[in-house]
């Protein structure tokens, strides 16, 4: 399933990627945000399962900010795989 979200709080205004039946995130792609820093996100981040990423990411924080283009993703994949269990 192809999933689109919109961050809020933060440079990026859109996160896409991929997720299957198994929880497993593929083709993570953030437009706007650090681009360097997203892509390396992207990338280390491609195959792990839902859990696995919010594991990782959920609650880093960008400067004075209480959010992060990593904690949207976290809180994104969590949504994505709430949706595909149903």
């Amino acid at each position: 399933m192809h999933y689109q979200y919109k961050p809020v709080g933060v440079c990026s205004f859109n996160i896409e990627f991929d997720i299957d039946d198994s929880s497993k995130v593929t083709n993570i792609h953030f437009d706007g945000g650090c681009n360097g820093n997203l892509k390396a996100v992207s990338k280390l981040c491609d195959g792990m399962t839902a859990e696995e990423i919010a594991g990782k990411l959920l609650g880093n924080t960008c400067g004075f900010k209480n959010t992060s283009c990593a904690d949207q993703l976290a809180k994104a994949v969590l949504q994505a795989d709430e949706s595909v269990k149903k």
